[in-house]
This record gives structure tokens, sequence and C-alpha cells, in this order.
């Protein structure tokens, strides 16, 4: 167990090793001197020189790295030139909308395909199973920012159901009390009844466009893992025993075919995380989405590679802990040559 949590660990380092260089030396190759991109085209080049060494662009590229990542571990993340803030400061304003969006969108979209994949299995309707597959085909083929203009267009234009791509909260709402950055979760706490009310139908259509992806994934996995656990023979035995098949299906199927399932939640929560920009650009929402979206047509290159290094710092955690999760789950997995799902 430990030599595998050791190899985990290993593995973690050297993909964020070598997400934050590939991230370090795009933003090297590409056109533009980033001192005279902060100073603008009129100040002579004597300050932009002078601006180069202050930032270490006159050290080799190896030691402009290894100065890179030393100012990232110890929080100096560099300057926002179109902002004038730290890049830190700028991001952590709007991550909690990200966060937030992200989290309620894989909460949505789990909790669909669990609903539908048993709803699928159970009793072994044809017209039910045959609606959840065809949901699944229409979200893999569907790209979410399609699906969220779609959602504007029909719900909010025409029905005029859900308010339009107008951020977390109606304009003239104020937000709550900060105490996680999470609109409803800050809005409960301060019992703001209305506030959370608002906060949580502008999240349902941007949750949507986002979940309805990982729903569909998680549908098809689910219910191919659901139809195959259903004809093992551990399964008749404890109907065998004078269970129930709806208690043997929930108490011993589900929780079987729930196990592979989990890397693959895992690893669609990371892409949730890392993959909400086109989304957000399109509800206008205020998240780090839009920032890197803006910053990269500013050629503000500070805070966009901090963006892709945090985006694979998440992903690697993420999938860290959801493989340390596997091992605690299923000690097969632990065994002297097993491999995990």
């Amino acid at each position: 167990m430990t030599r595998l949590v050791g190899s985990r660990l290993t593995g973690m380092v050297i993909a964020i090793l070598g997400a934050s260089f590939l991230a370090f030396a795009f933003m090297r190759v590409l056109p533009g001197d980033p001192a005279r991109l902060i100073l603008g085209p009129l100040v002579p080049q004597s300050s932009v020189d002078q601006l180069s060494r202050d930032m270490g662009l006159d050290h080799p590229v190896p030691a402009q790295y290894v100065i890179y990542m030393r100012d990232f571990v110890t929080g100096d993340w560099g300057y926002s030139y179109s902002t004038g803030l730290p890049v830190r400061e700028v991001i952590g304003q709007r991550l909690p909308a990200t966060l937030e969006l992200d989290l309620f969108a894989f909460v949505l979209g789990t909790t669909a395909a669990l609903v539908a994949a048993l709803a699928a299995t159970y009793r072994r309707s044809r017209i039910i199973d045959g609606g959840v597959k065809s949901l699944s085909y229409i979200g893999l083929g569907t790209p979410p920012f399609w699906l969220g203009l779609i959602l504007l267009v029909v719900l909010s234009e025409r029905i005029n159901l859900f308010p339009g791509p107008e951020g977390r909260l109606d304009p003239t709402a104020t937000p709550p009390p900060q105490v996680t950055g999470f609109y409803t979760v800050d809005s409960l706490i301060a019992g703001q009844w209305s506030t959370f009310a608002d906060a949580l139908w502008h999240l349902v259509l941007p949750a949507v466009a986002l979940g309805f992806l990982l729903f569909a994934v998680l549908v098809r996995l689910l219910r191919a893992n659901l139809l195959g656990v259903d004809r093992e023979h551990f399964l008749l035995v404890v109907k065998s025993k004078g269970v129930a098949r709806g208690p043997a299906f929930i108490r011993h199927a589900l929780p079987n075919a729930v196990l592979p399932t989990i890397t693959a939640a895992g690893l669609l929560l990371a892409e949730l995380l890392t993959g909400s920009v086109l989304v957000e650009k399109v509800f206008n929402w205020p998240g780090v989405g839009g920032l890197v979206v803006d910053s990269i047509q500013r050629k503000d290159y500070a805070v966009v590679q901090a963006f892709i290094l945090l985006s694979a710092l998440a992903y690697v955690l993420i999938n860290a802990i959801v493989d340390l999760t596997y091992l605690l789950i299923d000690p097969r997995t632990r065994l002297p040559g097993a491999t995990q799902a």
C-alpha cells in the first residue's frame, strides 16, 4: 500500500512539472515582448529593457523556469498588466464562481446519471432504456457551449423561464456577505432566502449545459456495469436467500457497478474544473473561464500561465484522490499484481 501511494505521488510530481514546463515554454515562444506589451508601444526601449531585467527575462530560459516555479510555490504568481493587480488576487476573485458552477454541474450530472441508469436497468423497459440511450448519444455529440446557447434561446429568450446571460445574480440584486465565495452557500449562512433562490435559479442553465456531457458519459458506463453485475452469481445467491429484487439491486448490484465509475467521475470533474471556459463566456459567468479568454485576447500571459498550471494541479490532485479512494473502497486493488479499473 505504501509503495503504491508513493508511486502515485511520484507520478503526480512528474505530471505537474511536465505541465508547468509546457505552459512556461508555450508562453515563451508566443510572439511579442512581454515587457513591451506591458509598457505599450510609445515607451522608450531603455525602459523596456529595464522592465525585462526586473522580470528576469534576461536570464536563460531554464533559469527563468526555476525562478518561475520558485515564485509560484511561494505564492508569487506575477502581475496582471491589464488590471494592475497580482495574478493570485485576480484569479482568487473569480475562482469561487467557477467552483460553484462546476460542483453544481457535477452533482446534477452524476445524480441524473445514477437515476437514469437505475431506471433503464431495473425494470428492463425498452422505452425507458431507449430514451436513456438516446439522451446519452445526444449528450456525447453536443458541445456544452452550443447547448448553452440553445438553452438560452429557448428557455430564456422564447419562454422567459430562466434568466439570461447576466451572471450569478439579477443585476439589481446585492451579493451576500462573502464567507465561502459561493453565493448559494453564503446566502444561506446570511439567511437571505430570496438571494439564495436567485443564485440557484441562475445556476440551472449553465450547470445543465456543463453537466449534460458528464451525464451522457456516466449513464452509459453505469448502465453497462449494472447490466453486467445483474448477471453475476453473487446476486443470484442474494436473491435465493429471500431478498427481494429491489433491495438486492440497490444494496448489492449498485455498489459493485459504481466502483468502476469512480475513476471516470473523477476525470470528468477535473475536466469540468478546467474546461468550463466557453460555457462561462456564453452565460457571462464571472468565473476564471471568462478571465482566461479576456487575458488571451489582451496577451496577459501571466494570468494564462497561472491558469494552465492551476488546471494541471487540479487535474492531478483530483485523480490522485480518486485513485486513493478506489484503493480504500475496493481492497482487491491493494493485492500484489492487481490492476485498477
